[in-house]
């Protein structure tokens, strides 16, 4: 198995070895009842061992002292945004397990562990090979569910502007949460520019002689970024608790407004700018997909989300806070990788999007649709 050139043994699961695992976690034998895809229907047999795939996340379902339990296994896809070492990927997720379980609402993980080298037995830590995580089970749907259904149908229920206005009073909750480490701020707003997973990572992850957005664009991008990390390097007051990757994929609604966070990243302190723009782009996203611009239903949600955070958190400064952090979340959403099916149309106003706002001192919400023409020379 190969990603990005680097050969990668794949891993063979067997029920033994789950089974001894599941016995060392919880201290008493378990009986196996089923090992499926997360997102595909539960098995009867174990089948699907045999076939274990890397960054797929799998349901175990088994037995304990009566009870049936559910938890889910998952592993990081090698290659790409500087996960391409094992070393990589175990520090991202030795860091989820001992962070998720401190964030209200997510997802608790349950353990974190490693394939060894003989590819035969797994355990809590050791002799690894690949490291996976394990996190308990939760039901329901993600929001981007609920996002793609107000696309095709162009409407927005009373539910739709309650979720919206639940995920804008969870993040007003956690940002109240502050922190006095100035270093970490400084920290994180370097990440933003420099880490694999943002700003530098996203341009190095879009291909060459691309029709779109010429590579003197995606340098200029990254020019104004690190002059945006020298603006804000100083803020570091501003450090609260975040989640650090709140998106539609990582926010499962349940019955009305409950809902459950996943896969938070990179650090459980940060700028609150990070998770406004992460979800809040969404709606400039799906909009210019349905109308080619922030209008209709989209825009509604987009200003009760915002409206609603600064009316709770009075924090104004974070408009003159946000403009590289939603240039990040626009190289995201406009990346051929994320989403390739992505129309032309649609990306090249994303990216305006980017090399517009990346320019503003302070972000206006009213001058979005002035944002994703073209951009200002």
């Amino acid at each position: 198995m190969s990603f990005n050139g680097e050969f990668i043994m794949p891993i063979k699961l067997s029920e033994n070895a789950l089974k001894e695992y599941l016995f060392n976690l919880y201290g008493c034998d378990v009986d196996i009842c089923g090992f499926w895809q997360l997102g595909c229907e539960k098995n009867k047999g174990l089948k699907d061992l045999k076939g274990f795939g890397y960054g797929i996340p799998y349901v175990i379902e088994f037995r304990i002292k009566g009870e049936t339990k559910r938890i889910v296994l998952e592993t990081m896809r090698p290659g790409g945004f500087g996960h391409d070492f094992p070393s990589d990927r175990a520090q991202i997720l030795l860091w989820q397990h001992s962070a998720f379980n401190n964030l209200p609402r997510h997802v608790r993980s349950v353990d974190v562990g490693a394939f060894t080298t003989n590819n035969e037995r797994i355990k809590s830590l050791g002799d690894c090979r690949e490291f996976f995580i394990l996190t308990e089970y939760v039901e329901g749907k993600l929001y981007h569910v609920d996002l793609d259904r107000i696309k095709d149908s162009g409407e927005a229920t009373k539910l739709d502007e309650e979720r919206c206005l639940a995920l804008s009073n969870y993040l007003a909750e956690i940002h109240s949460l502050k922190k006095d480490a100035p270093g970490l701020y400084i920290r994180r707003i370097r990440e933003l520019v420099g880490h694999s997973e943002c700003v530098m990572g996203l341009l190095d992850s879009y291909p060459t002689n691309l029709d779109y957005i010429t590579e003197s664009d995606l340098i200029e991008i990254e020019r104004k970024c690190v002059e945006w990390r020298w603006r804000l390097k100083c803020k570091t007051y501003r450090l609260s608790q975040v989640h650090g990757d709140f998106h539609p994929w990582n926010i499962m609604f349940r019955e009305g407004t409950d809902f459950t966070v996943l896969d938070r990243s990179r650090g459980e302190w940060g700028e609150p700018a990070d998770d406004l723009t992460a979800i809040t782009i969404n709606y400039i996203f799906y909009s210019l997909q349905k109308y080619g611009k922030l209008t209709g239903v989209f825009e509604r949600l987009f200003r009760l989300f915002w409206e609603n955070y600064l009316q709770k958190t009075r924090d104004m400064e974070i408009l003159e806070i946000v403009p590289p952090f939603y240039a990040w979340r626009g190289l995201v959403v406009a990346s051929p990788i994320w989403y390739p099916n992505l129309s032309r149309e649609v990306r090249i106003k994303l990216l305006n999007f980017v090399k517009n706002v990346i320019c503003e001192e302070k972000f206006i919400i009213d001058k979005i649709n002035l944002y994703i023409q073209i951009p200002n020379k």
